[in-house]
């Protein structure tokens, strides 16, 4: 009998004896649903727990130490994971740590607190931020203009800039929908809001707006744009001691020498741009190409720049796909002219042959920001008034793996660039 009892005892135990050490949540085209995986390396940490972001290890994969409750999580949110016993672990940690190769890990340590530069009216269009925020299951704060002039962006670590002008020309949408309800609701919104607040105008609030996005970045904020979010929040920092609005935006004329009057220094991306001063065009300045692009939606794509991971970890972080070629998608800004980008400012993502860049990243005082030309990453020409893109039709999309590679960001171990 004893011979007996001791297999019974060894094969009660087996399960623990042999349980595997960690969770690989695979990047690579093995993964069920890209977006979602995102949710669940931010569930873990929102849990106590780390996360090894695995740079360039079949597309940018997660591991974490075994846990039943994040394997039963997968399990739920439809996620592809593997389980892995310790002999496999080393064997992947030896592989990236080989110098030879280009991969590396970063120890992911907490869950970034999020807030959406949002309007709390609805608009007739949607945010790609906020669609993959809420497919992902990752929370957030919408924040708007009185949040921001009053001081509440020191409590977030990341901030993403909702389709928004930064300028007071309402989109510059005067001249399609200026006879629209929503038009003239939303003008009438912000100008009791600016009033509020103690502006004569729409354009000194969101001046003073820009401002406060820029101390909470060099204060070490993450701040992520896209869409107009990106060209508008530089333009109004650069106007800040001229007028560019016309009077059917603030009431006056626009100064006639505002375009001699910009102070590039004060942009974080872009310089010696031309302000578009038609009120009827929807153009902002030349910083933006979607008006003199000549590319055909079959050829519109923008290719990634490969990064060294050990040595360039953070465009690293934010260029992790498993795919470098990504389709291209317009918006309101669409791409920035390579021309009028400042020295220092990182391209990641571009269409070299048209002198364009799409995905653009750089520093701001202890903070650092990142600007993504476009609306939506699944929706080519998403107009005013089309309905939100149905996340759960593109769970593996390239292009909203960019928008999710910066949430997890500023969850990162603080490591020092190598020079």
């Amino acid at each position: 009998m004893k011979p007996l009892r001791f297999l019974l005892f060894a094969f009660c135990f087996l399960p623990v004896l042999v349980r595997a050490s960690s969770i690989l949540i695979p990047m690579d085209d093995e993964q069920k649903d890209h977006l979602k995986s995102y949710g669940i390396a931010f569930w873990t940490l929102k849990n106590g727990e780390e996360v090894d972001w695995l740079l360039n290890y079949r597309g940018g994969s997660f591991m974490m130490q075994y846990n039943q409750r994040v394997e039963s999580e997968c399990k739920i949110r439809g996620v592809s994971y593997e389980v892995l016993p310790d002999a496999k672990v080393n064997e992947i940690i030896a592989q990236i740590s080989d110098p030879s190769v280009n991969m590396d890990v970063v120890k992911l340590e907490k869950a970034p607190k999020i807030a959406v530069y949002s309007p709390k009216n609805k608009l007739p269009w949607d945010d790609a931020v906020t669609l993959v925020l809420k497919y992902a299951e990752i929370p957030y704060d919408l924040v708007y203009d009185e949040e921001v002039v009053r001081g509440d962006l020191p409590k977030y670590d990341w901030l993403h800039l909702h389709h928004e002008d930064f300028t007071g020309q309402y989109s510059k949408f005067y001249g399609s929908f200026r006879y629209a309800q929503w038009y003239n609701d939303d003008q009438r919104i912000q100008e009791a809001m600016a009033r509020k607040l103690g502006f004569k105008k729409v354009s000194q609030m969101k001046l003073e707006v820009a401002e406060k996005i820029r101390d909470f970045c060099a204060g070490g904020g993450f701040l992520f744009a896209m869409c107009s979010g990106t060209d508008t929040f530089d333009i109004a920092l650069a106007a800040q001691n001229t007028d560019i609005c016309e009077s059917m935006f603030d009431g006056d004329a626009a100064d006639p020498d505002a375009q001699s009057k910009l102070d590039f220094s004060q942009c974080f991306a872009f310089q010696n741009f031309t302000l578009d001063m038609n009120p009827m065009s929807h153009q902002f300045s030349n910083i933006d190409v979607t008006s003199t692009r000549q590319i055909d939606r079959e050829k519109d794509f923008f290719t990634l720049f490969d990064f060294s991971a050990k040595w360039d970890v953070v465009p690293s972080m934010l260029t992790q796909d498993h795919d470098k070629v990504i389709k291209g998608f317009m918006g309101l800004t669409t791409a920035f002219n390579e021309k009028l980008i400042k020295p220092g400012v990182t391209i990641m993502g571009e269409m070299k042959s048209a002198g364009e860049a799409r995905y653009i990243h750089g520093e701001y005082g202890k903070g650092q920001w990142t600007f993504y030309g476009g609306h939506d990453p699944e929706d080519y020409q998403h107009v005013v008034g089309d309905p939100p893109t149905d996340l759960a039709l593109h769970p593996n999309s390239p292009g909203y793996r960019l928008i999710l590679n910066n949430v997890l960001f500023p969850a990162a171990k603080k490591k020092k660039q190598k020079t």
